[in-house]
């Protein structure tokens, strides 16, 4: 992280690059495991991957576009690695050793650039969308809008490239399905635990991030 920074801020950006990555993997890992919720098809991924949009509009909240972009760009290559490794390891959620990484396994690596992609372009717009409105008086327009927005691209774009014409059948048949479903999951989530959460860690992170001495 660069010098320039106060300590508590580079301690702030640490955490939430290694939060991303964390994210990253366990949802590449979890996209693979379809589920039926209501009778829809969708995945376990669906809750967990819109926990990155709650921390990034919290580092746009606190600390600014920049550093919310810095994140972003220290997050994307080693994430792609690590999601591919993991998903290679326990494809299907059965574990397939290390020996199956001496293999190069198309079908993961087009999960993981799939993966790659939708972070980028979702975040993007995300932080965009969210700095332009986190201005307004009512707290919530923010996050709630621009994970609207963020979640979709996030969504369409990491389906489409990593399913469309797969070699999944029952992915290559019903990701078109699965991936409304999945945002639709998102958006319960987000409504219903991201937006409360995002205001009591906004709450929390302030007053601490008050209590630290500005010391570079």
């Amino acid at each position: 992280m660069s010098a320039s920074l106060p300590a508590a801020r580079r301690g702030a950006l640490a955490g939430l690059v290694a939060f991303h990555i964390l994210i990253i993997i366990a949802s590449n890992y979890l996209v693979q495991l379809p589920m039926t919720l209501f009778g829809w098809h969708t995945t376990w991924g669906a809750f967990s991957f819109p926990f990155i949009f709650l921390a990034t509009d919290l580092t746009v909240r606190l600390l600014g576009k920049r550093p919310a972009r810095l994140v972003i760009a220290r997050v994307m290559v080693p994430a792609l690695l690590a999601s591919y490794v993991i998903s290679v390891i326990f494809q299907e959620g059965a574990f397939r050793g290390f020996a199956s990484l001496g293999e190069f396994n198309t079908f993961v690596a087009r999960i993981s650039l799939a993966s790659f992609l939708a972070y980028v372009f979702g975040q993007i717009l995300d932080i965009q969308v969210f700095d332009r409105l986190r201005r307004m008086r009512q707290w919530w327009i923010a996050p709630v809008v621009s994970t609207l927005f963020g979640n979709l691209l996030d969504t369409f774009t990491f389906f489409s490239i990593a399913f469309w014409h797969s070699d999944n059948p029952f992915m290559a048949e019903h990701w078109v399905e699965i991936a409304w479903v999945d945002y639709g999951v998102k958006l319960a989530v987000m409504l219903m635990l991201f937006v409360p959460l995002y205001g009591m860690l906004l709450s929390a992170i302030t007053r601490n991030l008050r209590r630290q001495p500005s010391v570079a």
